[in-house]
């Protein structure tokens, strides 16, 4: 019986046990199919991607006829941005070759912008006035047929102006914390019992906060008002008989009129800050008697009376520049970086003041111009520069600078260098000066001008400035020696 009933509990367990494996065999082999399914499903749908309509955004582009996109040019080396000042052309007017466009503000001066492509003018996408215009940036769009200007009412500059990452912040320095420090607390004082009224004073106003606020606003005095109310303050009742006080000017932060900085300013500043704080500055001065040059002006002013011609003391100090260049050519260089140039023909910039700031025309060639050339191509530049129609190349470049303040009765001043040029001349006014002399009167007098010689040391050592200073004052007090 007792081996009966053990058989029958071994088969019952043996039963049980192949049950299990069977069921656990069967849900590991399912789970397993399973997961190779969704494995499938999810390679099938990154290999064939279907997109549903109500989830995908589309975006739908418009065919335009054809047409030609008009960048902002680069019309100077240094300009980075510019602003557009006016358009000269209306959208749908018809552009031929060499019409004035529009007029854009560079970094060095106003300059017309002349018609890229003949066509006609389908869209303006930069309004007029609009300043930091970046280079490359669309300014218009231009169609060769009248019929396909319509086409671009609607259209946009869909292009993504690249952010800029803002710069690093510096990490905040990690300082220990101070050990903290005891201190002693002093024990608490009782405040004194302050009565609930305190009778007002003969000195102070009193004054309900109503009346105040209205005495304010009406600008009232309330000296010499009886009040009515608790204690004799004043109320807004008693504003009757109130004087309106006398407007008192504030006192306070001084007030101004903020001035929008222009393109030409901007790099003005820069250009001229970088020269101070890079280049290695040194100044020369003399003082050169000018009765012969005088005398020659003169002279040269008569006899081109008829040519209704007239020579200044600019135009005679620029032809003295350029041959002083000449005999000390080290003066006529320019720091490269990497080298030194010293350049074989002179070109003196010459300093102009406009509306907009300072600019620098170039008369080319000064050495083997005339003097009456030279008058001549100055008063051109300048008056091309005051009316802001100077082309890049007329102001570009140059090697040796001159700026006059003679004229503003300035007798003496010392000049920022012109980079990369090395030396620029500073001229004042000329004066008369008593000079000793063994006459009866003991003296004589003469007209002295006074120069500085702005160098750059880099490129023109102390010695090099001054042969340069000395054979321009040389030229200058013997100018008969220019035509040698």
């Amino acid at each position: 019986m007792i081996r009966i009933t053990s058989r029958i509990r071994n088969g019952l367990v043996c039963a049980i046990f192949r049950g299990s494996v069977r069921t656990s065999t069967k849900s590991i082999v399912v789970r397993y199919l399973h997961r190779k399914h969704q494995q499938r499903l999810q390679l099938y749908s990154a290999l064939h991607f279907v997109p549903t309509p109500w989830q995908q955004q589309l975006r739908f582009y418009v065919d335009y006829p054809n047409h030609i996109k008009v960048p902002l040019p680069a019309l100077s080396p240094t300009m980075e941005t510019g602003t557009i000042i006016s358009w000269q052309k209306k959208e749908g007017d018809k552009l031929n070759e060499g019409d004035l466009l529009a007029e854009i503000e560079t970094d060095k001066a106003t300059m017309g912008f002349e018609t890229p492509e003949e066509g006609y003018l389908a869209k303006i996408l930069v309004p007029a006035g609009t300043k930091n215009v970046p280079i490359g940036k669309l300014v218009c769009i231009i169609v060769q047929d009248e019929s396909n200007v319509a086409a671009f009412k609607d259209f946009k500059d869909d292009t993504v102006e690249p952010a800029v990452p803002p710069p690093p912040k510096p990490a905040a320095p990690t300082t220990p914390a101070p050990p903290p420090v005891k201190t002693e607390v002093a024990p608490p004082v009782p405040a004194a019992k302050v009565p609930s009224i305190v009778p007002p004073s003969e000195e102070r106003i009193y004054v309900s906060p109503l009346a105040k606020k209205l005495a304010a606003k009406k600008g009232l005095s309330l000296q010499g008002l009886k009040g009515t109310g608790l204690y004799g303050s004043i109320t807004s009742k008693d504003l009757e008989g109130a004087v309106v006080q006398p407007a008192v000017p504030s006192i306070g932060a001084p007030t101004g009129v903020d001035i929008p900085i222009s393109n030409i300013r901007m790099v003005i500043a820069k250009r001229l800050s970088e020269s101070k704080q890079t280049i290695p500055h040194y100044y020369l001065s003399a003082d050169i008697k000018m009765d012969a040059v005088l005398a020659m002006r003169e002279q040269f002013n008569k006899l081109l009376e008829k040519d209704k011609l007239k020579i200044s003391i600019n135009d005679i100090i620029i032809k003295g520049m350029a041959m002083a260049c000449k005999k000390v050519p080290e003066g006529n260089s320019a720091w490269l970086g990497n080298v030194i140039r010293q350049y074989n023909n002179v070109d003196v910039s010459v300093a102009v003041s406009t509306d907009s700031g300072l600019i620098t025309p170039i008369v080319f060639g000064a050495d083997v111009k005339g003097i009456v050339q030279i008058s001549k191509d100055v008063k051109a530049l300048a008056t091309k520069a005051r009316e802001g129609k100077l082309k890049p190349h007329e102001f570009q470049g140059g090697t040796i600078t001159i700026s006059n303040l003679g004229m503003f009765g300035i007798k003496n001043f010392s000049a920022i260098i012109n980079p990369p040029q090395s030396i620029i001349l500073a001229t004042g006014v000329t004066e008369a000066k008593l000079i000793p002399a063994k006459n009866e009167k003991g003296f004589t007098t003469a007209q002295y001008m006074s120069v500085t010689a702005s160098c750059d040391h880099r490129t023109v050592d102390g010695a090099v400035g001054a042969q340069w200073l000395a054979a321009f004052k040389d030229l200058m007090e013997n100018p008969t020696t220019m035509l040698l």
